[in-house]
């Protein structure tokens, strides 16, 4: 080994050892007598100390030489430190060098490598080799493995068996768009890479290995955001002779022993919510529970009025936000204007204040006296001090625009502290969902969902009303993992190709395969999959879960670093039976 120990690994204990270093040069001091040097390693950062009194003019003309980032042995003995610094592990010792050697030079970093330097997202992309180096950046990494690590700890003691499943696959028409590979030895004919490995984690149950889980890579190529990469990492799992109580309970005991293993935090059970519930006092699956200001429907009590906008339309729904009646003119004018980004899409907001005197104060005065506004603050429990946020339209956008404003004010107000974490389950959600471009109906889910027991007889006749026997992990407003109870039975899954528009041929041409195996002794199953750089993202405190993987693509898809995508070469086009643009 080049080295005798780490960067960060070296206490007042060891004084009076020599010692070889190995690492980059953080950085230079140099004092004209004296010449500090701070040597920085994955592990820690250590100071080492040159003093000209001493002699040795080779090794001082050496350090001279040297520059950010580049990389070197040094070899020295551990001293004391006078000046002794509380902020780093080794704060308490130095080494005083008596060699330096120059294992390689550096230009210098087109970034700069501190903690939180502030840089461009595609500059630090670019370089994002230099990047990691950082000790913030390189965190994230280390608790993505630690996270890992504990994840695969729990399944093996629960008696998973990690599995893995192909990455070349058949492309389905269900769900995101896929990424296709086009295959040189059957010309004309393409593999897609996997959205999940839902079908093998099937087979496999179908195949007796009852317990299976898989930290996977899964491709989508959808539109990106903070959350979104087009790939990224599931936990992956599957149960047979399970109801779904058994599923919920296993993996909400796995992401309480994630929290106490990597926070110290012992979660409460989880609670449970229904779908219908979600969307009418959330309006939105994936409720974030860390604070209340639950929706409230006022349409019944705004009719009659004259006011056109609530008069035509479908809802008319409000939020309380406790404390608020003091927001200013100009507060409330940036409420509005949030409301009508095109992201939100609401056309204005109409707010009432709850003054001290009992009195209210609303921007539809004209239209609605005291006594109206007085009934509309005691269907919100709205007390003095408080004010109300109201929007109108069709019900489904408008709970959707209520969610955005709900989400903005609990912000505002500081009611999303990231070291709070509120978890639940979202069950009892729709099987179907109408499409209207295609005029049919997609899965919710996934086509291979169970429907609830006593909604079976549905499917038939009103398949819009059918619930699906499928849950949702929610963890501050961030759906962290979801899964269903499977079909098993051959004739059920028909019928349920059949409620999604798939002809008999058309669910053969794609799902033969698995329609087959039911044929063998199917055991009853079920599953769930984690968003594992979401679980990162969650517990690190972060908003982006590029900051979770090694090598992330930006907004636009991209790899900056290698400038991938790239076009290939024209034999290689020829050779797969492709044509350039």
């Amino acid at each position: 080994m080049l080295r005798t120990h780490t960067c960060g690994e070296l206490r007042l204990s060891d004084k009076g050892n020599t010692v070889k270093l190995t690492g980059w040069i953080q950085k230079v001091r140099d004092k004209g007598g004296m010449i500090f040097i701070d040597l920085r390693d994955r592990y820690g950062l250590t100071q080492l100390v040159l003093n000209e009194q001493n002699g040795q003019q080779e090794v001082i003309a050496e350090a001279r030489k040297l520059g950010r980032e580049f990389v070197v042995q040094v070899e020295g003995t551990v001293l004391e430190r006078e000046a002794k610094n509380s902020k780093i592990a080794t704060g308490e010792i130095e080494i005083d060098l008596s060699s330096i050697t120059i294992l390689n030079p550096s230009k210098t970093p087109p970034i700069l490598i501190e903690d939180n330097a502030n840089e461009g997202e595609d500059l630090r992309m670019k370089y994002r080799y230099l990047d990691l180096r950082k000790n913030n950046v390189r965190a994230g990494l280390e608790l993505r493995h630690r996270l890992m690590r504990e994840t695969r700890n729990f399944l093996d003691k629960e008696n998973f068996l990690e599995v893995e499943t192909p990455v070349l696959i058949k492309s389905t028409p269900e769900g995101a768009r896929d990424f296709v590979v086009p295959s040189r030895m059957n010309p004309g004919e393409f593999y897609a890479l996997p959205q999940s490995p839902q079908t093998f984690k099937q087979l496999l149950m179908v195949s007796g290995f009852d317990r299976y889980f898989q930290i996977v890579k899964c491709f989508r190529d959808e539109d990106l955001r903070a959350d979104r990469q087009p790939e990224f990492t599931q936990i992956d799992c599957e149960m047979s002779f399970v109801e779904r109580e058994d599923i919920l309970s296993l993996f909400e005991k796995l992401v309480k022993h994630i929290f106490q293993s990597e926070k110290g935090i012992s979660l409460p059970d989880f609670p449970r919510m229904t779908y219908a519930d979600a969307m009418e006092y959330y309006g939105s699956d994936k409720p974030d529970t860390r604070f209340d200001m639950k929706f409230v429907t006022l349409t019944p009590l705004t009719k009659g009025k004259d006011f056109a906008i609530f008069e035509q339309a479908e809802l008319v729904v409000a939020i309380n936000a406790k404390g608020c009646a003091n927001y200013s003119r100009k507060q409330l004018d940036k409420l509005t204007d949030f409301v009508k980004k095109p992201q939100v899409g609401a056309k204005g907001l109409v707010y009432v204040k709850c003054n001290e005197d009992g009195s209210y104060k609303s921007s539809v005065d004209k239209f609605y006296s005291q006594e109206d506004l007085k009934a509309w603050a005691e269907a919100a429990n709205a007390e003095a001090g408080d004010l109300l946020l109201v929007l109108s339209g069709k019900d489904s956008t408008t709970r959707k625009q209520m969610n955005e404003l709900r989400l903005e004010m609990g912000s505002q107000l500081g009611l999303r502290d990231k070291n709070t974490f509120s978890c639940l389950w979202v069950v009892d959600f729709p099987l179907l969902e109408w499409d209207e471009e295609s005029k049919r109906f997609h899965a919710m889910h996934h086509p291979f969902t169970s429907s609830i027991q006593e909604d079976v007889h549905l499917l038939d006749s009103k398949p819009e009303d059918v619930r699906a026997n499928a849950y949702d992990m929610v963890i501050n407003g961030v759906e962290l993992g979801g899964g269903s109870i499977r079909i098993h039975d051959k004739d059920i899954q028909a019928k349920m190709f059949d409620a999604l528009g798939f002809s008999e041929e058309e669910a053969k041409a794609q799902f033969g395969f698995l329609m087959d195996a039911f044929e063998y002794g199917a055991p009853p199953h079920a599953g769930i999959a984690f968003g594992f750089d979401r679980l990162c993202s969650l517990l690190g405190g972060s908003d982006s879960i590029r900051d979770y993987i090694a090598f992330p693509k930006n907004n636009a898809g991209r790899d900056v670093m290698i400038d991938s995508p790239a076009p290939i070469a024209k034999e290689q086009l020829d050779e797969l039976g492709l044509k350039a643009q």
